[in-house]
Parts: structure tokens; sequence; C-alpha cells
């Protein structure tokens, strides 16, 4: 009896993940309108492809990270038993700069992938047009404006790293020459890790931009247009 109940089960199991896989292979393309609607749709496309392949690169930077804080464990413990300071100021630049690039590389991937935590405990319950209503207003009047003022700040301080005069010019094109080096012993330049704050609040703003026009698209009644999926409610806790 328990053999023919496992097997029903398996045999159950197997015909709801057909159904799925036929259900998936049935699905009707995607219509793009034209106008408006179609733009927003591409932009919103183009943006978050440019957010996945920094992702992409986020994770690479984290292998790289744990391979130098594990070269960095070794050689401490090298140093240890034969008695001898072992000291790489590259690998721990280098560590400390890769972390930092795929911190600020990740940003815009994790705004796309909607790892912000919610406040509060009736988010999942609104609709998908209230959520597009909050989201348009705080994104558009908080999140936007901050980072354009933030990249504006930025600028000057980071071009500055890289080697350009405080008159905006530059004495060689060669700017690997001359941008901000390390006051530290084997320390490595650091003009390209002040840059990438620059690129990593840009990035993040680009990705912004995206998350408004789905918002955009929601209000429009083009949910399937924005990429909006299904979300269950969690269980409340109160």
């Amino acid at each position: 009896m328990d053999d023919q109940s496992s097997k029903a089960d398996v045999t159950s199991a197997a015909e709801d993940l057909l159904e799925v896989f036929t259900r998936h292979q049935q699905a009707q393309p995607l219509v793009v309108p034209a106008g408006v609607v179609g733009l927003l749709y591409r932009i919103r496309i183009g943006i978050e492809a440019v957010t996945t392949a920094t992702g992409k690169v986020s994770w690479v930077l984290v292998w790289a990270v744990f391979v130098l804080g594990l070269v960095s464990v070794v050689t401490r413990y090298i140093a240890r038993f034969i008695q001898r300071d072992i000291i790489f100021g590259e690998i721990f630049d280098l560590q400390w700069m890769l972390f930092g690039a795929l911190v600020l590389i990740g940003l815009n991937y994790g705004v796309l992938e909607g790892v912000n935590p919610r406040i509060d405990f009736w988010w999942a319950d609104f609709t998908n047009k209230t959520k597009a209503i909050i989201d348009l207003l705080v994104h558009t009047l908080l999140f936007l404006p901050f980072l354009v003022v933030a990249m504006r700040t930025l600028w000057n301080w980071s071009l500055a790293g890289m080697g350009r005069s405080f008159n905006g010019s530059w004495s060689t094109w060669q700017f690997w020459k001359i941008w901000e080096q390390s006051t530290d012993a084997g320390g490595l330049p650091r003009g390209p890790i002040k840059l990438m704050i620059l690129i990593g609040f840009f990035l993040m703003a680009t990705q912004i931009v995206a998350e408004i026009v789905k918002q955009i698209l929601v209000l429009m009644g083009h949910e399937d247009l924005a990429g909006v999926a299904a979300h269950v409610a969690p269980v409340r806790i109160e």
C-alpha cells in the first residue's frame, strides 16, 4: 500500500511538472506596442540589461575578494610559523578596493532585485498600482534627486583623484601617471577607486530611472511590460 502511494505521489509530481513546462512553452509572446509605451519598455530593458551585467561582475569580484582574503590569512599564519613578517601591501589594498568596487557596482543590481527591506507590514497586501504610486513618489522626489546631488558633488573630487587639476585641465592624457597614489608602503593608486564611487552612483541612478519607467508602465496598465511579478504576502507577526 505504501509503495502504491509513493508511486502515485511521484506520478502526480511528474504530471505537475509537465503541466508547468507545457504552460511555459505555450505562453504567448510579449507584444510590445509602438509609441510612448514601446519606448518606455525598451528603455527599461536596456537599463536592466546593463544592471544585470554589473551584477554578474559583482559575483566575480566576490570570489576575487575571497581569494585575496584567503591569501592574506595564509601568509599571516606562515609568517607566524617562520617568525618573519610577510606583508603584501598590494594584496591588502587590492582586497579592500575590490570589495568597495563590488558594493558600488552592485547597488543598481540590488535595486533591480528589490533587496531593500520594506519597513511596513502592509506592503505585500497593496495592489501593484498602489505600490507603483508610492515608489514613483519616493524615487522621483527623494531618491533620484539625492543621487543627482551626490554625483554633482563627487564629480570634481573623483576626477581630481584621476589626476585632473582644479582648473579642469589635464597635464597629460596618460592619466595613470598622474592619478592619486596611496600614501602607504606598497599601496595601490587610489584614483581608480575614487572614480568607481562616481560610477557606482551613476549606475544606481540609471536603475532608479528604470524603476520609475516601470512604475509608469504599471500606472498605464501595462504590468506585463513592467515585468511585475506576483508575490505571496508574508505571514504577519504582530
